[in-house]
């Protein structure tokens, strides 16, 4: 019975300082979160909790291996501006942006950390990524809508409600408005105003 716990008391000590080492190089990884809204706003806090709680089932304990630092600018350019520039000094490993203004904020402040986007309507058209299948660069993220679908989605409306003779677009992106009607020859016809 001795020898048993020997053994095991020498093996334990052997490998001991493997699982010290093991634990000691996994660091605390950064994510930024940038909102533009009040930090007041009770959707967004709830948004967030539910945020934190699926990281959590994914296994990134916030305090254990994973720094959570959330920044608020409401919708003004000057501050998303000046809080970015804050934000970027911390050196995340990732962020995480809300909304075009956010994005373009950081697009314009770093080219080498992560960004991960939501709330964007066409980041093709802004230029936030060269396409949809491969963003290429540093920004990735989920769009508002997939815009190469519209003329199909149009053409489910005129199936159903076929007294439809034109349809405005609300979408405007890249200074542009959009929108499409039916032309005499019962066609789909796509318009656009540029600056």
């Amino acid at each position: 019975m001795r020898r048993r716990e020997f053994i095991t008391l020498v093996s334990v000590l052997l490998i001991w300082p493997r699982i010290v080492r093991a634990q000691q190089t996994e660091r605390m990884r950064r994510l930024a979160i940038l909102m533009p809204f009040a930090e007041t706003d009770p959707e967004i806090q709830r948004w967030l909790t539910a945020f934190a709680e699926a990281l959590r089932q994914s296994d990134w304990i916030e305090g254990g291996n994973i720094r959570i630092d959330t920044y608020w600018a409401t919708p003004d350019v000057a501050r998303i501006s000046s809080v970015v520039a804050n934000l970027i000094d911390r050196k995340p490993d990732v962020i995480f942006a809300t909304g075009p203004l956010a994005v373009a904020a950081l697009r314009q402040t770093t080219g080498k950390i992560p960004i991960v986007f939501t709330g964007v309507a066409d980041p093709v058209g802004s230029g936030f990524v060269a396409g949809l299948a491969r963003p290429g660069g540093n920004i990735t993220g989920f769009t508002l809508g997939e815009f190469t679908l519209s003329g199909k989605m149009l053409g489910v409306l005129k199936q159903i409600a076929p007294q439809i003779t034109r349809f405005p677009s609300s979408t405007i992106h890249s200074k542009c408005l959009r929108w499409a009607d039916w032309g005499p020859s019962r066609r789909l016809r796509r318009h656009s105003v540029c600056k």
